[in-house]
């Protein structure tokens, strides 16, 4: 039968059509996957069964009985907990649970952005959020991090010279807690002049903090939600990284003036009530002590990812220690080009995430790479990380391994 020809009926502006999924690679560094071996599943067979039993009737009403906004045993799970660990004072109707927060960015995109508007961002950032900004025509000025997250400095001249221009950010987007990809952690000192920056100037916030869970230390800043005395920051989370992808359940906190707003944009009926339901049964009983040994698992894998690199790149691969999160942000020698690399470690099993679709500044990123360590196991890490020093050192002329002891030590 002779395929529908679709092709002269396609929208204008589509992405390039997507290849078929043929399975992951052998080595996978790419995505947020966690760790496999951490999903409590057995928890959440327990929880699903309770929940069920208890509840089940009301999968005959859209929101559960709940509302829009999302199941409340959930929302009031979330209440406190963000007291609890993000020092966010807030009621169950400053919480909207989306399926993912992904579907929270979007839904916060739609009420504040339109065509040619104006969005502060970090310069590396999360390419979710970057390629949206893109399909959306909105100008996304990136400004550079050190170790300490987003710079001072840069966001207020950044701030002076749009004033000056007559043009008013729509918001200054931040993962402040974790950053995704350099895992940096912005101090509470810090927070407080990004947050009087954007009193002075009359910019929202759009605080990201995804990652925020996963901090070896367990102790973090206050959220700028916490810390804002105006109401002008919009938070979003996910149970993504804390407890499985899959699940699809992230959410929205913000004053009930744009709860309100977002709510209306947010016409899909409500998002998966069961993957709500055995959250909310499972995180009240079992969420506190699940997500430090989740930390102890990452850590120890990271520590693995770190000691492969080390042991196969030497000094040519260069990066931090992050105080948490799944990813670590990789520079490599000047001249490889890491969208050319992406390519040729693909074809010898071994995927990872290529630095530009991660910065506004595709010069600056040309040679790094962000690696997710969370999902392959130590010993793929070690295997993968071998075959990637191959690729490199086959295709861009880096330099077999040296003064790895020198390096490991001086991190």
């Amino acid at each position: 039968m002779t395929a529908f020809d679709f092709g002269p009926l396609w929208a204008t502006g589509l992405p390039a059509p997507a290849a078929k999924w043929t399975g992951f690679p052998k080595y996978n560094f790419v995505g947020g996957h966690n760790d496999p071996d951490c999903v409590p599943v057995e928890k959440l067979k327990a929880a699903a069964e309770a929940v069920l039993a208890r509840e089940g009737r009301t999968l005959s009403t859209y929101g559960l009985a709940s509302g829009p906004q999302g199941y409340l045993p959930l929302r009031e799970f979330l209440v406190g907990k963000l007291k609890r660990d993000a020092g966010i004072a807030c009621t169950t109707d400053n919480i909207l649970v989306t399926s993912g927060s992904l579907q929270a960015i979007d839904l916060v995109n739609g009420v504040l952005l339109s065509k040619g508007d104006t969005v502060i961002v970090e310069k590396d950032n999360y390419a979710g959020s970057l390629s949206r900004l893109v399909r959306l025509g909105v100008n996304a000025i990136g400004l550079p991090l050190d170790n300490g997250g987003m710079k001072m400095d840069a966001l207020a001249s950044t701030l002076a010279d749009l004033k000056s221009k007559g043009i008013r950010p729509k918001y200054i987007y931040t993962i402040p807690t974790v950053q995704n990809p350099t895992g940096t952690i912005v101090s509470e000192e810090r927070r407080r002049e990004m947050l009087a920056l954007a009193e002075q100037y009359n910019v929202p916030i759009f605080e990201d903090d995804c990652y925020a869970d996963l901090i070896w230390s367990g102790k973090r800043p206050p959220a700028l939600y916490a810390m804002s005395k105006r109401n002008n920051v919009i938070h979003i989370g996910s149970f993504s990284k804390s407890v499985a992808p899959a699940l699809r359940v992230g959410y929205i906190v913000a004053p009930w003036n744009a709860i309100a707003r977002i709510l209306a944009m947010k016409t899909d009926a409500g998002s998966g009530a069961l993957e709500q339901m055995v959250l909310a049964e499972f995180c009240n009983a079992h969420f506190a002590e699940h997500v430090p040994a989740l930390n102890r698992a990452l850590r120890a894998k990271l520590e693995t990812l770190m000691d492969a690199l080390a042991e196969q790149f030497g000094t040519a691969a260069e990066f931090d220690d992050p105080p948490g999160g799944i990813f670590l942000w990789v520079k490599l020698p000047d001249n490889v080009d890491t969208v050319k690399l992406a390519e040729k470690a693909l074809a010898a099993g071994v995927s990872i995430n290529q630095g530009p679709e991660w910065s506004t500044d595709k010069t600056h990123a040309k040679s790094r790479l962000r690696l997710c360590f969370a999902s392959p196991s130590h010993e793929t890490i070690r295997e993968g990380v071998a075959v990637l020093a191959d690729v490199c050192r086959k295709e861009f002329g880096v330099p077999e391994r040296s003064a790895n002891v020198e390096k490991r030590a001086a991190r």
